[in-house]
């Protein structure tokens, strides 16, 4: 089987298991949040993955930075709706630390790859 090259990064492979952890702990929201902040957290989670997966594909290094941006965004977005699950008693404290150490993890990560490819157009 061929492995492709986001499939490798670390940054990408991080995403992938926050993506999992979120949709592990949000089992545990209330049902008439479905449609709201559960849906929300698991698709921003998501995006993350996705747009690092995404960008890889990109001809030109600085559109691999764009979609880095892209998915740095969509971290910061996810960390928005974990403050909110946390305030709203959906998460315990410890459920949200865990959390949030990951995702500042891939937030360095993202950051630290777009820093390469952007050093790469110079």
């Amino acid at each position: 089987m061929y492995i492709f090259s986001f499939e490798k990064l670390d940054v990408w492979q991080n995403s992938r298991e926050f993506i999992l952890a979120i949709y592990k702990i949000t089992v545990k929201f209330p049902s008439n949040e479905v449609y709201g902040i559960t849906s929300q957290i698991k698709r921003s989670s998501s995006s993350i993955a996705t747009n690092i997966a995404e960008g890889t594909s990109r001809k030109t290094n600085k559109d691999k930075a764009h979609f880095l941006t892209i998915s740095y965004s969509s971290a910061m977005e996810t960390l928005n709706h974990l403050i909110i699950c946390k305030d709203l008693d959906y998460l315990s404290e410890e459920d949200y630390l865990i959390c949030r150490e990951k995702l500042e993890k891939i937030c360095n990560q993202i950051n630290n790859l777009k820093k390469y490819y952007l050093s790469l157009e110079n």
